[in-house]
């Protein structure tokens, strides 16, 4: 959905937990390359109109969501993320869920959810956390700010920091090192 900056909603959700049952299960798949459509977002968050229109309190798509990530995070397959623009949100909660991180140049991330009233829902607390350390997640999740690249790498939440037209190459390069190894 690149004209919706790649928000994820229950389609989206849906069809990446499609694509990660049929990527673990194949065995002709070594790896998994995770990247958002077209060059303005990764992905940039829940699609919030949806999850307005949402009976109750969000916890069934909250529920979902941390699910899908969990087996991404847990796949025993290498997951790179290529992010390619914005990551915020959810967006990066999915960034985080993948193995190893490779930013564009243009990449931004932020958990900006504080500004809805709403904390991250897809296990982003705990994955910035391990990432980042509590002062620095903490700070990223109560002020909502949005950084760029250069500081996500400074801070570790990113492995590296690659031109923008090298982030496709750079990613495939590094899972095709990661796969020439035992």
């Amino acid at each position: 959905r690149p004209d919706k900056l790649n928000a994820l909603n229950r389609r989206v959700l849906q069809e990446l937990d499609e694509a990660i049952t049929g990527a673990l299960g194949r065995e002709a798949v070594k790896s998994l390359l995770v990247t958002g459509a077209g060059t303005r977002a990764f992905v940039a968050g829940a699609d919030i109109s949806e999850f307005l229109e949402e009976d109750g309190d969000g916890a069934e798509l909250s529920a979902r969501g941390q699910h899908i990530f969990q087996r991404l995070e847990d796949a025993s397959k290498p997951v790179v993320a290529a992010v390619n623009g914005f990551a915020l949100g959810g967006g990066c909660e999915l960034a985080m869920a993948c193995h190893i991180r490779i930013a564009s140049n243009t990449a931004r991330f932020g958990q900006p959810e504080v500004n809805l009233g709403l904390i991250p829902g897809y296990g982003g607390t705990q994955r910035l956390t391990r990432l980042v350390g509590a002062g620095r997640a903490l700070e990223l999740m109560m002020t909502g700010d949005i950084i760029s690249a250069e500081e996500a790498f400074r801070i570790g939440l990113v492995n590296r920091v690659v031109p923008a037209d090298e982030l496709i190459g750079a990613s495939r390069q590094l899972l095709g090192k990661i796969q020439s190894r035992a």
